[in-house]
């Protein structure tokens, strides 16, 4: 078992997202916009911390409302914020999210400032990192420069330490200038991680092979202990010191949006309760199918 006092460190973005109802089609406006807490690694940690499991958001927030906001709803979920930076000058970052007809989410990023936040929390990582239960990475954090440096820092301490590197790439095609550098940086992460987590796109991107079986075996030759690939509400895949697959229960779907952070947090919960046990992760699996389905049942990416 993993002791309590090692919380899993999520790095990464803390925003808010303002979700669009109504006007599905291209040409129409969302009747309302309704604030959520969100962000990717945010997202995950809040999914780790209902499973009853500790963890540390290491990241930032503008110190404006918003940014106290966002604060207070993680703390009140049980994330730890102690190294989430309010960094004074700065907007918290608000997403804009609508849905199209097939019920998939668009995202609109304003007030990007990723750099600078991201910036604020690296005198955090050598006092978190190393003696964290894990750590949680999404590409992210790669898109620019500053971000970038980050992830490496918090990678190399991670390594240093023997603490297990979790990735999801996540990717964002929007985020990304040039999708070649996007690939290439991800693999870079893919390459030091012990766990990666992604969905059948994802994973197609990264390996260049559409067939899941054949993108989980490119993955693991880079490195990784396991791999996990999801397909919607299909069959997952788990491939290295496991192998199995997992068949979710079906799940009536309101919204998508977070349903691969609940299921990373599930897995890294599970994950981190058996020990780090890469040779027995059905039950992480498991979980982490639970976890994307609760996601599904409501809108936004925790409710």
């Amino acid at each position: 078992m993993t002791e309590l006092f090692r919380p899993t460190v999520c790095l990464g973005e803390a925003i808010v997202d303002l979700i669009g109802a109504g006007g599905s089609a291209r040409k129409e406006a969302p009747a309302t916009l309704v604030p959520h807490s969100g962000g990717a690694l945010a997202n995950v940690a809040v999914a780790i911390a209902r499973e009853g499991r500790p963890v540390d958001l290491v990241g930032g927030v503008g110190d404006d409302h918003w940014g106290d906001w966002l604060a207070d709803d993680l703390e009140e979920e049980g994330v730890g914020t102690t190294r989430l930076c309010r960094v004074p000058g700065l907007d918290s970052p608000i997403a804009v999210i609508a849905f199209d007809e097939t019920g998939e989410p668009r995202f609109q990023v304003y007030g990007e400032a990723i750099g600078p936040l991201m910036e604020a929390a690296r005198p955090h990582l050598a006092k978190s990192v190393p003696v964290a239960g894990a750590l949680v990475i999404g590409a992210n954090t790669m898109v620019g420069e500053v971000e970038r440096a980050v992830t490496r820092e918090a990678v190399e301490l991670a390594l240093g330490a023997g603490v297990p590197v979790v990735l999801d790439p996540n990717h964002r095609p929007g985020r990304w200038t040039d999708q070649a550098e996007a690939r290439l940086l991800s693999l870079e992460l893919v390459r030091v991680a012990t766990v990666v987590k992604a969905n059948r796109s994802e994973a197609g991107f990264l390996t260049g092979r559409p067939e899941v079986r054949e993108a989980a075996d490119a993955l693991l030759e880079l490195g990784p202990g396991l791999v996990v690939i999801t397909d919607g509400s299909g069959t997952v895949t788990v491939a290295g010191e496991t192998e199995a697959t997992v068949d979710p229960d079906p799940v009536e779907v309101v919204s998508p949006l977070g349903a691969g952070d609940a299921f990373l947090g599930g897995l890294v919960a599970g994950l981190d309760e058996a020990g780090w046990s890469l040779g027995d992760a059905v039950a992480p699996v498991e979980k982490a199918c639970r976890a994307a389905a609760l996601a599904c049942r409501t809108i936004g990416a925790h409710s």
